[in-house]
Formats: C-alpha cells, structure tokens, sequence
C-alpha cells in the first residue's frame, strides 16, 4: 500500500516558532491528500544561524514560511530561496501591513516580541500555578478564584483543557464527576466562577479508558491500579452511560452550560470555555450595573 506523498515544510522564526507552526499546521490539514514534513528553526536571529538553516533548506528543498523581522535576515533568506527555487512567505507581513495602515504608525521589529515578560506573560503564570494546584480535585475548597472550574466524569480530557486555558491565562479548576460520591462544598453555591460540565458519548469514553488500561497493563508498577479499574465498572458502556447522564443532570439542576467533547479537540473545546467565559463575565457586569443603579 502506497503511502501518501509528501513535501517539505521549512518554517524559519527568530522566536519559539509556535505562530509557524500553528498556522503551517492549519493550513496543511486542508490538504488531506498529501503530508508535510515539518522542519521547525527557532531562534534565527543571526547571519551565521540563518546560514545553517539555508543548508537545510538546499538539502531538503519545499516551503519556506517565516517570522522574520530583521530586514538583513529577510533579504538574504528571500534571495537564496529565489536562487533555490523554494516558494518563500513571511506570515507576518500581510497583519504588519494593515496595522501600519489603519493605525498610522510603523512596528517595532523586535524579535520575539510577544514573548516579552509584560503583564500578560505573568498572568499565564499565575493561571498555570493556580490550574496545576487545582487539578482532578485539589484545592476544592478554595474555588472562588478560579476563572473556570470544569466537571466532568472520567477521561472527557478536564486535564488537558485546563492546562490550555491556563495558558491563554484563565485560572481553571476541574473536578470529576465519581459516582456515589458528592461534590465538594461549596461548588453548587460557587457565584463568580463559570462552571461547565464536559460530557461526551459512552462508546467514546469507552474506548479511551479501555486504551488507558492497555497503557496501564503495559506498565508493571501501575498493574494494580489497572486491577482495580478492570474490576469495576470503568469501562462498562451501561454504567459508564449512567455516569453521563448524572453529569448532565447534576448541570442542568444547577444551570451549569456543557460541552460535548467527543469530537472535539482540546482546542475547540478550550475555545468555546473562553467564548462562554465572556459572555459569563459580561452577564454578571451588566447585573452588577443594574445593582448598582438600584
């Protein structure tokens, strides 16, 4: 069986990259028919290390997209990417180019400027410190600074969704959903946060508690845990379709928005938490204006 064909994708950045990659990744993902190997250079921010990266590029000829802001470095990676016949596009420009239009001013060319220790970069730190303290449980007791606390039963990827939000810098908590066994306090009086309830499909968590247990099984020092799983009900549709369905009334009691996440990459999901999270923060401005003008 013939596999798909590929091409090569150069992706040069006087930073981490990640900008690159993210919309390499997303552009390439429309074009199922045929692969990308990725070739991440981070941190080019010499004429001796674009060099380097110039050799790779020779060895291994494709696209070129970069977030370059030194002129010097542009100029040459163009010119040797013309010679070599590789398509060359900066992903930046076309966003720099209309922000000078429409504000008027011109940008600063700073390399890895998003990455600056300002305000923002501090407050992912925070929510970072604040998610990992309050993971699958902890720190139960002291939900009121949270911005999100997420529910859900086991394996609807709470973990997961939280670290990513942390990183956008929300302050998220998660606590699972264990049946026959109650909330913490205080959850279902809890005012400021937002709470979400992630739910998913029997037969998709399922599936991935079972490959969880193959993971555990795998593992000698974890094979009790993985007993104690198998003998319960874990991964029984019946009951695993039961503990779903005491998710979803457990939200709807308590007017608790969900998410079903079966199909849903963390991302996606992390994305509608956020839109949710400000029309959550919006509604409770607008109540506390008209308290206030009462």
């Amino acid at each position: 069986m013939s596999s798909a064909p590929t091409f090569h994708f150069h992706l040069v950045s006087d930073a981490t990259g990640e900008t690159l990659v993210a919309v390499a990744r997303a552009a390439a993902s429309q074009f199922r028919s045929i692969s990308s190997v990725e070739h991440v250079h981070p941190l080019v921010r010499s004429a001796r290390q674009l060099e380097r990266v110039l050799a790779e590029i020779a060895s291994e000829p494709g696209i070129v997209l970069y977030t370059l802001v030194d002129e010097g470095l542009i100029s040459e990676l163009e010119r040797r990417c013309s010679e070599l016949g590789c398509p060359c596009l900066s992903v930046l420009a076309p966003v720099f180019q209309l922000l000078r239009t429409h504000l008027g001013l011109e940008s600063a060319a700073q390399a890895g400027a998003q990455h600056d220790l300002n305000e923002n970069y501090f407050r992912r730190i925070d929510a970072l410190n604040y998610t990992m303290a309050h993971d699958d449980g902890q720190g139960a007791d002291d939900l009121a600074g949270a911005d999100v606390v997420l529910l859900g039963v086991s394996r609807t990827s709470k973990t997961p969704t939280s670290i990513y939000l942390a990183n956008r810098g929300v302050r998220a908590a998660n606590i699972p959903l264990v049946p026959d066994i109650p909330l913490p306090p205080g959850v279902e009086t809890l005012e400021g946060p937002l709470i979400v309830g992630l739910i998913a499909q029997p037969d998709r968590i399922v599936e991935i508690r079972h490959n969880r247990l193959l993971g555990l099984d795998s593992n000698p020092a974890a094979s009790s845990t993985a007993s104690f799983l198998t003998d319960s009900a874990y991964i029984d549709r019946e009951y695993v379709a039961a503990e779903i369905r005491a998710s979803r009334r457990l939200c709807a009691k308590n007017g608790w928005p969900t998410i079903d996440v079966t199909r849903r990459s963390i991302e996606e999901t992390a994305a509608a938490v956020i839109a949710m999270l400000g029309e959550h923060r919006a509604r409770r401005a607008s109540a506390a204006a008209a308290g206030g003008a009462a």
